[in-house]
């Protein structure tokens, strides 16, 4: 069988298995597809068995969530941990709390975070979970009553050595504590390597907090320098106003980057003069409020509703930080009429196939998340590390093992783009490079 017909037969063999499940089997076609030269030059693996393994998670854990509510009242949500992929490590990756939490939707982060994984040079396997519990609207005591009921059945998974989750979508500092909290208590263990992204008085690491914005910054300063550039006056627009973005617009404009536009889910604001950090700062992570409310402060900027209108703004580097599919194939052609020449992506998969497809064709340089994004879980690994050692390492220790890091990942999907003699796909290189460490680690240890 040739490389092609043996992906195509397992994507319909994914497809077969999950049907429904459209972001999962979205996932799986966009690693796999790019695949294909690899087995082409590797023709012997094919009947090892490696791709049908990968698509396969290890364990998949479903639960029930029952928690009270304020008025006395009883609420039940699921929740749900897929543990991956353990080939180099025990499984890691966040836990998101929103309405939209499927079975489909953390499979695809947990397949992706295999991959993601890899490319950190730590040795972490892949995994994600959360629950369809939204944080909004309620009140800390509810949240911590969740948050103690989720880990009631969790703690059962996971562990240092085991699996390791952390903060995604929903999941801050203090939903952390609670869930850390609750696993402390009840298995009598100061175990501070099971969670990350806890509190600096805790077994928290520094830079944590600053992680996937500041780790996306350095790749596409890398990427700018392949190009001979540098962010120095370059127009960006960061999409979402969370902490990727917040910290992504943060070290862009210590850069010299001139950040002219970022966005939440009800719309966009624009200034052209530059965004007031300051300004973001208090409105989302003091006030808790709408981005829309930069114009009590800034009233020269300009806010429009809808957040995907924000990809109309000329710029020369765009760099989607919110959620997945933000960014279609309509938007990719605007930014491209526009002169964009760079899209990272902060987020996971927030570009759809179509979008990613057009800019490779219309030579905009384009850093898949899998690589660009891997600030936030490589932190997450160095505070795995401290919390082994027992010590904490100081902010410029961090932030320069975290630049390290994501050079050593661009490099990595840099070098193997161009040894697939298509120097510009990081998507391939990624992919493959990524790909490739995991099933070597898989083959080494037999048909598990």
């Amino acid at each position: 069988m040739n490389s092609k017909d043996y992906i195509q037969e397992i994507i319909t063999q994914v497809e077969k298995r999950n049907p429904n499940e459209v972001e999962f089997n979205h996932a799986v076609k966009e690693v796999l597809n790019s695949l294909e030269p690899y087995f082409n030059r590797n023709p012997h693996l094919i009947n090892k068995g490696i791709l049908e393994r990968i698509v396969e998670p290890e364990r998949q854990i479903y639960f029930r969530v029952a928690w009270l509510d304020d008025l006395g009242k009883v609420q039940v949500n699921r929740g749900l941990r897929v543990q991956f992929n353990s080939a180099l490590g025990p499984y890691k990756g966040g836990l998101r709390f929103h309405p939209s939490v499927n079975q489909s939707i953390i499979k695809f982060l947990g397949f992706e975070q295999i991959f993601k994984n890899a490319l950190t040079t730590l040795p972490m396997g892949g995994g994600k979970g959360g629950s369809d519990f939204n944080p909004k609207g309620k009140s800390d005591n509810e949240i911590m009553r969740f948050c103690q009921a989720f880990m009631s059945e969790l703690y059962r998974h996971i562990g240092s050595d085991v699996d390791v989750p952390a903060g995604d979508i929903g999941v801050g500092a203090r939903e952390i504590g609670y869930m850390y909290g609750y696993y402390k208590k009840i298995q009598n263990l100061h175990t501070q390597g099971v969670l990350t992204g806890k509190g600096i008085l805790y077994g928290g690491s520094l830079v944590r907090t600053q992680a996937t914005g500041y780790g996306l910054v350095y790749f596409v300063e890398n990427m700018l320098n392949d190009i001979n550039e540098t962010f120095k006056n370059k127009q960006v627009v960061v999409s979402g106003s969370g902490n990727v973005a917040i910290y992504a617009i943060e070290k862009a404009q210590s850069l010299g980057a001139k950040v002219i536009a970022c966005s939440d889910s009800n719309g966009y604001i624009y200034d052209k003069n530059g965004l007031d950090l300051n300004v973001i700062k208090k409105i989302k992570e003091v006030n808790r409020g709408r981005i829309s409310d930069y114009l009590i402060d800034i009233p020269n900027a300009t806010y429009v509703e809808g957040f995907r209108n924000i990809w109309s703004i000329p710029c020369d580097i765009a760099l989607p930080c919110a959620t997945q599919d933000e960014l279609d194939l309509d938007s990719a052609k605007q930014l491209v009429k526009n002169g964009c020449k760079i899209v990272a992506e902060g987020a996971n998969m927030p570009c759809t196939q179509e979008a990613v497809n057009y800019f490779l064709k219309h030579s905009v340089y384009f850093g898949p998340g899998k690589a660009a994004n891997a600030g936030g879980v490589a932190t997450s690994g160095l505070e795995m590390s401290q919390n082994s050692l027992r010590l904490s390492w100081t902010f410029e220790e961090v932030d320069q093992k975290l630049k390290q890091i994501m050079n050593e990942i661009y490099q990595s999907a840099k070098t193997t783009a161009v040894n697939y003699n298509d120097p510009n796909n990081l998507v391939l290189g990624a992919n493959i490079a990524g790909f490739n460490k995991v099933a070597q680690a898989m083959l080494a240890q037999g048909i598990l």
